[in-house]
């Protein structure tokens, strides 16, 4: 299991990250697509990262927006699967 991340940590991290969201005890980011299958093609990609990595995260699909939320659930809190993961996403858009 990993360790959890110290808050002054995740602040550091969280500038690598800048379009992600520090709540609680994950980080969250959403993303508008013009259309549909946009959407879902982003999702397929972010599932692959995520089973590559062991480290899936939380996703929620609103038509044409995706809302992402990466959390260790197991640590109870943010690790650096968690900011890893969130930047390997984070090469899918544009």
């Amino acid at each position: 299991m990993s360790d959890l991340i110290e808050e002054e940590e995740i602040e550091v991290l969280l500038k690598k990250v800048p379009e992600w969201d520090h709540e609680e005890k994950s980080i969250t980011r959403s993303v508008e697509f013009a259309e549909f299958m946009e959407a879902i093609d982003f999702v397929n990609a972010v599932a692959e990262i995520a089973e590559d990595a062991g480290h899936h995260p939380d996703i929620d699909v609103r038509w044409t927006t995706v809302g992402l939320a990466l959390t260790t659930h197991d640590a109870g809190g943010l690790t650096d699967s968690d900011f890893e993961v969130a930047r390997k996403i984070d090469t899918l858009i544009d």
